[in-house]
């Protein structure tokens, strides 16, 4: 039994990381896709994309095998290597861990 429970939990880095500000116009932007190949993301993606291109026809998505899989036995390896990868691919935003 808890006497008090909270459900947003602490934060878990020193300082806290503040977030980045939304990319609002994505005309342009490359959008990294990034995932745990789970559950049905790969059709997710394909829709979201679609989407996307409707509003911003000059968007660019950089594939979600580009980045590898973010949950798995090279998990630690790959999320290790995310922000360079992200830099290197010239990343505005990203789209993560999408399933049905």
């Amino acid at each position: 039994m808890y006497e008090v429970v909270w459900p947003l939990g602490r934060s878990s880095s020193k300082p806290a990381i503040k977030p980045s500000s939304p990319v609002l116009d994505l005309t342009g932007k490359t959008v990294a896709e990034v995932w745990t190949f789970a559950f049905k993301g790969d059709q997710m993606f394909q829709i979201i994309r679609e989407k996307l291109r409707e509003r911003f026809p000059e968007v660019k998505f950089i594939d979600y095998h580009t980045f590898g899989n973010i949950h798995g036995s090279r998990e630690a390896e790959v999320i290790a290597s995310l922000p360079e990868m992200l830099r290197r691919h010239g990343c505005d935003a990203v789209i993560t861990a999408v399933g049905a």
